[in-house]
């Protein structure tokens, strides 16, 4: 197995043209070609955490912030967004590498972490403490609060340290979007 380097974090201004491409390449692979625009687009703006082995990408993910209404209150949250692993290197540890970076970054900038899984990923999250959100999932769209049923189930949360999750007794309510909302 080749050496793997600790993360490398940067911002996406940080980034290079050539680095945005590798990283936009990855997870065109990793996701078999479904990773369009719109995905690649709710991955920016925040911090990256990039995984290198022999001077090659093998793992990518990024923390953006986004805003949540809980109980009338707006919440900075960091969400995960492109979490992923080069096909051929996957179940070494590189996506806990990732998440492990990503975390700190939640930990010290963010009221709690959020995702959507795919049920691949599930198990990765679920292992590293992540919870399924038990609550009802909105966004604030352009025409009001839209309820979003098939986001439920597959939404998890992290709470940042020393910071209690949002009971689930209200809605999560997430800032809109273009494409795919969470």
């Amino acid at each position: 197995m080749s050496e793997s380097s600790s993360p490398r974090t940067a911002h996406t201004f940080e980034l290079s043209t050539a680095e945005l491409l590798d990283i936009r390449g990855l997870l065109t692979r990793a996701f078999h070609g479904d990773f369009g625009d719109q995905d690649w687009d709710h991955s920016l703006g925040g911090v990256h955490a990039l995984v290198y082995e022999d001077g090659v990408l093998v793992a990518h993910g990024s923390v953006i912030q986004r805003r949540v209404i809980h109980t009338r209150r707006s919440l900075r949250v960091g969400y995960v967004e492109a979490v992923a692993v080069r096909p051929d290197r996957r179940r070494r540890g590189l996506g806990g590498l990732v998440m492990d970076t990503l975390e700190r970054v939640i930990d010290g900038a963010y009221e709690f972490g959020a995702l959507s899984a795919s049920d691949d990923g599930a198990e990765l999250y679920r292992a590293r403490g992540w919870q399924v959100w038990e609550g009802r999932i909105e966004a604030l769209g352009p025409d009001g609060v839209v309820h979003l049923p098939d986001e439920e189930g597959s939404t998890y949360l992290r709470p940042a340290v020393n910071r209690p999750l949002p009971e689930p007794s209200g809605a999560l309510i997430f800032d809109w979007r273009d494409g795919d909302v969470l």
